[in-house]
């Protein structure tokens, strides 16, 4: 009798330690996620001279929101600003068109690794992976002077090549590993009504696949929205052509900038990556999974 309590008087308290944790892990997981957040946004909405005769009173509710930190973050240059409408206009730009044409082409290529048979299909999938062995600097300067002797090394079609080049091999293993999971069956099936292959991908593989598609289209939109390195290298010659991380930079290195406003940069350069993440969560959610469970 004994031997039987043991292991159920263990289970007890291990569920009821369970359900104690849980919530306070989850608690303070939240709290260390979302306070950043919190803390940033309170900034930008605060008034500089308050903030600095009362410090800690930016941890709490501002008593008096002011938006003139947005009006000055995005209003032109020109017109006493930092211009940053113009540089959301850019990144809009340069991750709309890198996330268009980055799935144009990854599609196909996942496709053909995924369903078609040819000489050195699993050498070509590593090799994709293989890209990613060498540091982003590495490639800097031959890119850098390629896109110069091709008169694209200022432009913002010049950028979107090298974050197209920097995204693609990820998104052809992301998705290679989701159209396996598609059922084979499916697609004899589409084969038999008369459709051929890319009729196939296009009516029966990719409407299957649209978490996945999601899941790698955001991930191709944070990554050109966030880049850095190669948006200052090829575009900080001309301000007009500026991206909004390239903007953010270049505020914080000001030494006349007030904190509110940088803070004020910070949101504009956060929301919209984190309006997309939500506005897809679902989708997101099961395009990351999925992937994983074809054993």
């Amino acid at each position: 009798m004994s031997t039987a309590r043991g292991p159920l008087g263990r289970d007890r308290i291990e569920r009821a330690a369970l359900r104690v944790l849980r919530p306070a892990v989850v608690a303070a997981l939240l709290l260390a996620t979302a306070f950043p957040f919190y803390y940033m946004i309170v900034l930008s909405l605060w008034d500089i001279q308050s903030l600095i005769l009362d410090p800690a009173s930016a941890l709490a509710p501002p008593p008096e929101i002011t938006l003139d930190t947005y009006r000055e973050v995005l209003t032109p240059a020109d017109a006493g600003g930092q211009g940053f409408g113009a540089f959301i206009r850019n990144s809009v730009a340069v991750s709309a068109a890198t996330v268009a044409l980055t799935l144009l082409v990854a599609i196909p290529g996942a496709y053909a690794v995924a369903r078609l048979r040819f000489f050195g299909r699993r050498q070509v999938h590593f090799l994709f992976l293989a890209t990613y062995l060498f540091p982003p600097i590495v490639v800097a300067i031959p890119l850098f002077v390629f896109f110069s002797l091709i008169g694209l090394r200022a432009s913002l079609a010049g950028l979107a090549l090298v974050y197209i080049a920097q995204t693609l091999p990820v998104c052809v293993y992301m998705l290679r590993n989701y159209f396996e999971t598609v059922p084979r069956g499916v697609e004899e099936a589409a084969a038999l009504d008369g459709c051929g292959t890319l009729a196939t991908l296009w009516r029966v593989t990719l409407p299957l696949s649209l978490p996945a598609l999601t899941a790698t289209g955001l991930y191709v939109f944070m990554i050109a929205w966030n880049e850095f390195l190669f948006a200052l290298l090829f575009l900080v010659e001309d301000r007009d052509r500026w991206t909004v991380s390239l903007g953010l930079s270049q505020l914080a290195g000001a030494v006349e900038v007030p904190t509110t406003v940088l803070m004020a940069g910070s949101v504009v350069l956060t929301f919209p990556v984190v309006l997309a993440f939500f506005a897809c969560e679902r989708l997101v959610t099961e395009g990351l999974t999925a992937g994983s469970e074809r054993g």
